[in-house]
């Protein structure tokens, strides 16, 4: 078995990371890794896999805490339904209910069901603020159509139960103090045997096949975000629950908003003469409407204008984000001969700077204080 890397070090964050510092390093990481980034590199697409796997667990409080006490181990087996630990609803007692708790019965009320698949997704950026439907082609496997699951070529016939686990699909062994359990070697973990197995599925009662699966992905969904479809995962084969299929969305950047949570920034470049006498210039916004911005003479680079409602719809809420203008005034080049005589002018009229120029004055008055020892 191939030796596990730490998830903190796949992120290459600290133990003692906060969450923002974890997201930040995820996003970093997952942006240059990606598979659209990489084509045909299969490193880094392995390395894409690691990465996503180390974030979906230390971004979850709970999944962390029993990270940190159990390693690897507190996942190990695949999840839900395959001997890992279930964080859907409960805290760390939970753990403990599980491990023990399989022994007793297994997991989904003692049935098993087939594997969970999971898939990635891209979308663009207006995708992600408006919501879209996708249609995906997973590859999985589905109910044998030539025995109706049975595994058996004869569709009548009643599988047998397997003698070596009496139908359990595993057998127990105890080491110490402990049980351990593992697929019964006999059945294959089926808990049955089939003496004429189908040609077509060769008694596993699933056949490989591609299937195109619509998904509804909702407004307001954040690049990272894992979406769980239930029952569209592997088929069991007949009387056993198909699994569930996880779906990866990954959003595209783009080439004027940036998005932090459910609020939107949009960088503006403003000319100085316009900054300084106070301008109206019209935004984009990214449903494809425009709106215009008064922009007050004095206004300064960093300067924030805020647009109510003009963000991202907040998932499983009617909130809406905001949308914020960051004004970044553009000093001139390539001056002609008449606005550089008018800026010298302007430069040379020193009697307002102080007023004018608040900033510069006292950071400069500042200098000299310093330089004078009395700072």
């Amino acid at each position: 078995m191939a030796t596990k890397i730490d998830y903190y070090a796949v992120l290459e964050v600290s133990r003692d990371a906060n969450g923002d510092e974890i997201k930040r390093a995820y996003r970093k990481l997952a942006m240059k890794y990606h598979p659209d980034r990489n084509p045909g590199d299969t490193d880094a697409e392995n390395r894409f896999k690691e990465i996503n796997e180390a974030y979906d667990v230390l971004k979850d409080d709970q999944k962390r805490a029993a990270y940190d006490r159990f390693g690897h181990a507190a996942f190990e087996g695949g999840g839900p339904g395959a001997g890992g630990f279930d964080f859907g609803g409960g805290g760390l007692g939970d753990i403990f209910e599980q491990m023990f708790g399989d022994m007793m019965g297994g997991r989904r009320g003692g049935r098993r069901s087939g594997a969970d698949l999971q898939v990635q997704v891209t979308i663009t950026f207006a995708e992600a603020f408006s919501g879209v439907k996708k249609k995906i082609t997973v590859p999985t496997r589905v109910t044998c159509e030539s025995c109706d699951g049975t595994g058996s070529a004869d569709k009548d016939a009643k599988p047998e139960t397997c003698p070596s686990c009496h139908g359990a699909g595993k057998v127990r062994a105890q080491q110490g103090f402990f049980f351990v359990e593992r697929p019964c070697p006999t059945c294959h973990g089926s808990g049955h045997l089939i003496r004429n197995p189908c040609k077509e599925c060769h008694g596993t009662g699933t056949v490989e096949k591609n299937r195109t699966i619509e998904v509804a992905i909702p407004a307001g969904v954040e690049d990272g975000t894992r979406i769980r479809i239930s029952g569209e995962g592997e088929s069991g084969g007949k009387g056993v629950p198909a699994g569930d299929l996880y779906v990866h969305v990954s959003v595209e950047q783009h080439a004027i908003f940036q998005r932090d949570g459910a609020n939107i920034y949009c960088r503006v470049p403003v000319r100085m003469a316009q900054a300084a006498l106070g301008t109206e210039i019209e935004v984009p916004v990214v449903d494809g409407s425009r709106t215009k911005v008064k922009i007050p003479a004095g206004t300064q680079t960093g300067e924030h204008f805020r647009l109510r409602g003009k963000g991202f719809s907040v998932l499983r809420s009617s909130a809406r984000g905001d949308m914020y203008i960051q004004v970044v005034v553009e000093t001139p080049r390539h001056l002609t001969k008449r606005q550089r005589e008018l800026l010298e002018e302007f430069e040379g009229d020193g009697a307002g700077h102080a007023k004018g120029s608040p900033e510069s004055t006292g950071f400069f008055s500042k200098v000299k204080d310093f330089f004078e020892g009395k700072l």
